[in-house]
């Protein structure tokens, strides 16, 4: 993956949140991507983060703030 064409568009420390958020911007017809933040010695650090390329990433964020929600 070229970093250069990817945009972060969501970051969490739980999993299932970056998940959920990759499933309803592939739903869209968005391509996501979940990149794992964490540190490898402290599993319990960092965050996930949800990558779209460039050109959609305006169009994933407005979609993250109407459709996703966490219960």
């Amino acid at each position: 993956m070229a970093q250069s064409n990817w945009e972060k568009v969501f970051a969490s420390d739980q999993l299932y949140q970056a998940e959920i958020v990759k499933e309803t911007l592939n739903e869209r017809g968005i391509n996501a991507v979940v990149l794992d933040k964490r540190d490898s010695s402290y599993n319990a650090f960092g965050y996930r983060e949800v990558y779209v390329d460039k050109s959609v990433a305006e169009q994933a964020t407005l979609i993250i703030k109407q459709d996703v929600q966490f219960e």
